[in-house]
């Protein structure tokens, strides 16, 4: 991510924390956008996925994503997870689309729920100063925080620990 665009999002989350919401923060170092989780997989399994994403990674160029937008999962009466959107971007849909088909050929459940980009900013840990948070965040909806070069995917490995996930590359597939 250029730093460009975490500066932004750094920005936004210092504003955001002044509203006292009970929010478990994503460290901006963590913040990414999930084409498809795996769980836990064995460790015989990580170069088939490698060279899967490889092989579907291949057929694409290399393309931008604009970060825009902001709001909840579910939503904001009882909300989960608070993102930041990714602008509708067909090329993306593809890549998760033919990397979930191609995972699927290595006994990984293809994805059943619609795929919606996005960045997780943060994980609600109770419904404490949401109301004050989303009057924030709708100063917000509509902005846009910077776009990202998308050159390729990579295997993550995540890590859970008491503050958060810790995620760690494992490789990545280049587009071409």
């Amino acid at each position: 991510m250029p730093n460009s665009v975490k500066s932004s999002l750094v920005r936004l989350q210092d504003e955001l924390k002044k509203c006292g919401a009970d929010v478990r923060w994503v460290n901006p170092d963590n913040i990414h956008l999930t084409l498809k989780f795996l769980g836990n997989i064995k460790e015989g399994l990580v170069e088939k996925i490698l060279d899967a994403m490889k092989k579907v990674c291949g057929n694409y160029n290399s393309f931008n994503l604009e970060i825009k937008g902001i709001g909840a999962f579910p939503g904001s009466k009882s909300p989960r997870v608070l993102w930041l959107g990714i602008e509708n971007n067909s090329t993306l849909k593809a890549l998760q689309t033919d990397i979930d088909g191609e995972i699927a050929g290595l006994g990984f459940e293809r994805e059943e729920r619609e795929f919606r980009a996005h960045l997780t900013l943060g994980r609600f840990r109770s419904s404490i100063g949401k109301e004050k948070l989303f009057n924030a965040v709708e100063l917000h909806k509509k902005d846009s925080f910077g776009t990202i070069s998308v050159s390729s995917a990579s295997l993550m490995r995540s890590d859970l620990n008491p503050g958060g996930a810790r995620h760690t590359r494992i490789s990545d597939a280049p587009l071409k």
